[in-house]
């Protein structure tokens, strides 16, 4: 099996701006599907996104963040009063009024607050960022890897789309030949008015059918152009495959190895077991006492109006330790519990995903190996009906065959045409679908 850095492939859709006018200048050449990949991974807006939120996720893990950092405050502030104030004496009885009373006060200052220690929470927060910011990057892994699968899927649907066209292009060919043989041999008496009309009848069906067809043609077109963000949407793509490709068989065991080792999702599910192991250990930490720093610079003047001092000035430095223990909050031994419960639970929807995902594998390996049957099969039919086809042309040239069985050799021809076609494109399918379960769909994009 291939190995795929992934992490490169991460990096290109970092800079997924850089090449948008590259892709504009790109989509009017002949396309494979590794140039096509390319310009999606630098336009596709659900791939920048990701990469946005893996940003995110990798600013937030930070040692200030955790809380492992101190805050460092200034502060200052400026009060004054103006009061009205009656004073009176004990010892007379006198009472001295005095108005307008303007007192002021000046506050300035630097205080540093620091956690020292909190029962491991916040090292336990640290480790959760890290954590989160790697499952930023498997979901940004998840993104490219959805992106390849759909737009290789798409791309060989294009191919599909393109070939069955032709084949109704062909089968308007032939009834048109076919018409042109009735319409002469009507005019010298040879054939009835109702073998022409037949024969018109089936040219214009499969005139019908190649029509609708370039529609189904244009909508892939346009899905492919969709898949790569082309600002033009309807803009004509013109792909270097003709035909659909198939790779070399898989093998079984390496798909279930892949599949186990390096599954996005199987991942990101381990990920969240770790992260609610984190969230056990947090509530755990207030089992432990906490230690806080505190120190300080601040000066402070006062300046008065009728106080024995006219002013004061106060300007020094003042710092502290708090220990303190929660004896008792009511809720730690919830918390506690359900904590325990919810990495249970993210251990059983690892176990049930990866239950499903042997259980896809299973099903996509039996139905690839039976079109890979199918493919043989019907490659086998398509050359016993095109012989088919030559024999009832000569038989039609000499008046040996009618025209309704002239027309039943013709859909024979065309109807193995396209379940030749069906079965290269539900295998290349099939073939997707395991590399991603596997993990090794990013092999598309070497």
């Amino acid at each position: 099996m291939n190995t795929i850095n992934w992490k490169s492939i991460l990096l290109i859709a970092c800079f997924s701006w850089a090449g948008c006018h590259t892709a504009s200048s790109q989509i009017g050449d002949t396309l494979t599907l590794q140039t096509c990949l390319d310009i999606g991974l630098q336009n596709n807006y659900s791939l920048r996104i990701a990469h946005n939120e893996q940003q995110i996720s990798a600013n937030n893990a930070t040692l200030g963040n955790a809380g492992y950092l101190p805050t460092l405050d200034l502060s200052g502030s400026y009060r004054t009063t103006v009061d009205n104030t009656n004073t009176t004496l004990r010892s007379t009885g006198e009472v001295n009024s005095d108005t307008n009373v303007f007192d002021q006060t000046l506050n300035a200052g630097i205080s540093l607050n620091w956690t020292i220690f909190d029962g491991f929470n916040i090292s336990t927060n640290y480790k959760k960022l890290k954590e989160l910011e790697v499952q930023g990057e498997t979901n940004t892994r998840i993104a490219i890897e959805d992106f390849v699968a759909g737009l290789t899927a798409e791309y060989y649907n294009y191919i599909q789309q393109h070939i069955r066209l032709s084949n109704f292009e062909y089968a308007v060919k032939l009834s048109a030949e076919r018409l042109r043989i009735v319409e002469e041999r009507y005019r010298i008496g040879n054939f009835s008015g109702l073998d022409y009309q037949q024969a018109r009848v089936d040219y214009n069906a499969d005139r019908a059918n190649f029509l609708k067809q370039q529609e189904a043609l244009q909508s892939s077109n346009i899905n492919l152009n969709e898949w790569m963000a082309i600002p033009q949407i309807d803009a004509p793509v013109c792909l270097k495959d003709t035909f659909i490709i198939l790779g070399n068989q898989l093998n079984f065991n390496a798909l279930l190895e892949g599949m186990l080792a390096t599954n996005s999702s199987l991942l990101k599910a381990e990920q969240n077991t770790t992260l609610a192991q984190m969230d056990y250990k947090k509530v755990l930490s207030r089992n432990y006492p906490y230690i806080n720093l505190n120190a300080g610079y601040g000066y402070t003047f006062n300046k008065y109006d009728i106080n024995v001092n006219s002013r004061r000035n106060n300007f020094g430095f003042n710092g502290g330790v708090t220990v303190g223990f929660n004896i008792f909050d009511g809720n730690r031994r919830r918390e506690k519990q359900n904590a325990n419960i919810t990495i249970r639970n993210k251990q059983l929807q690892r176990a049930e995903l990866e239950q499903a995902l042997r259980a896809d594998l299973s099903n996509l390996w039996q139905s690839y190996l039976n079109n890979l049957k199918l493919v043989a099969l019907e490659r086998q039919n398509l050359v016993t009906a095109k012989d088919n086809y030559s024999i009832a042309m000569e038989r039609y040239l000499l008046g040996d065959l009618s025209g309704i069985e002239m027309r039943e050799a013709q859909k024979s021809l065309l109807d193995a045409e396209e379940r030749l076609l069906s079965a290269e494109y539900n295998t290349k399918l099939c073939e997707i679908s395991l590399q991603l379960i596997s993990g090794n769909v990013l092999s598309y994009l070497q």
